[in-house]
């Protein structure tokens, strides 16, 4: 290892440029590694593109393109072979111009300015002008309600209340809307006590004027009504939906109603269990509400039956029993 080679390819050779102009930092790197293999004229450096891969971790066609850079820069010209090897001799008379050390430093200088500059603004824009600061005089104020108090404070003698306050015209205002004055008074009075507030009005109210209830509405309220008449209490959730199924398709809700007192009276003459009425569901769906009701079958009403001659008394008895 040669100490003139390494501090030549370190800091005196010129900076190789890429096609586009930009510092060739790969092309200097390998310029390195040859450096560290050459003579103290620079020359007789013949590392293998393998030594140079491990050396500096890339891989061999960056290596070969590095060369091929740094040989068309000048800064390294073939010298012949070792070992099939190729052999390197270093440029060493190239210098690198003393220019890319003031132009560091003029970056350097101009990058510092910046940001002192971004710094600067970024803290003139937290703080606020003078003129919108307020300062108050510390004599005792009267405030009944906090709250409702959202502008300026101002001086005030002790028997002035602090709502009477009016901001002067060389005072500014904050930035939020102020309400005036005597909106201040009503917010922070309380309504008169002739003049009880109504409070919201339900549907269970009678207001002076009818409440007008929306179609959903409406329908819950007609469900509502026929789910209380309907007597077996199952899902009813899904009778909601095949009431609303109903009514959609073109049946009114008073009919639906209608016909459920019809088949209640029909029930109550057959005298139907509840676990045989169907459910208010398949009532629904399965259209039920039209079927022809018919009232229940009467007894037998002929001569009454007798029993043939030949049957014993027991027998007998049996079978008028049917």
């Amino acid at each position: 290892m040669s100490t003139e080679a390494v501090d030549w390819a370190m800091d005196k050779a010129p900076m190789p440029r890429t096609e586009k102009g930009k510092p060739d930092t790969t092309g200097r790197h390998v310029l390195q590694v040859l450096a560290e293999y050459a003579n103290p004229a620079g020359a007789n450096t013949h590392p293998s593109v393998l030594r140079i891969q491990f050396r500096t971790g890339y891989d061999r066609t960056t290596v070969q393109r590095a060369l091929r850079r740094l040989e068309k820069a000048g800064l390294i010209r073939r010298d012949g072979s070792v070992d099939s090897r190729t052999r390197w001799q270093l440029a060493m008379e190239m210098v690198r111009p003393a220019s890319d050390w003031t132009d560091l430093e003029r970056e350097e200088t101009e990058y510092r300015a910046a940001a002192a500059e971004r710094k600067r603004r970024s803290r003139s824009k937290g703080v606020t002008g003078a003129e919108s600061v307020t300062v108050t005089d510390a004599k005792p104020v009267t405030v009944t309600d906090a709250e409702s108090v959202t502008g300026d404070v101002t001086d005030s003698a002790p028997s002035r209340h602090a709502l009477n306050a009016q901001p002067s015209r060389t005072q500014r205002r904050p930035n939020h809307q102020q309400p005036p004055v005597n909106q201040l008074h009503k917010d922070s009075c309380p309504p008169p006590a002739s003049e009880p507030d109504p409070g919201p009005q339900s549907l269970f109210d009678e207001p002076n004027a009818p409440i007008q209830l929306t179609a959903k509405q409406q329908q819950d309220a007609d469900f509502d009504a026929w789910y209380a008449l309907y007597p077996r209490k199952e899902n009813r959730g899904k009778a909601r939906l095949a009431f609303a199924a109903a009514v959609k398709k073109g049946v009114k809700p008073d009919y639906l109603i209608t016909a459920l007192h019809k088949h209640r009276d029909h029930w109550v003459a057959c005298k139907t269990e509840t676990k045989f009425i169907p459910h208010p569901t398949t009532w629904l769906n399965g259209e039920r509400y039209d079927d022809e009701l018919t009232t229940p079958a009467n007894r037998w009403k002929g001569p009454a039956p007798t029993a043939p001659s030949s049957m014993t008394d027991e027998e007998k008895k049996r079978a008028l029993r049917f």
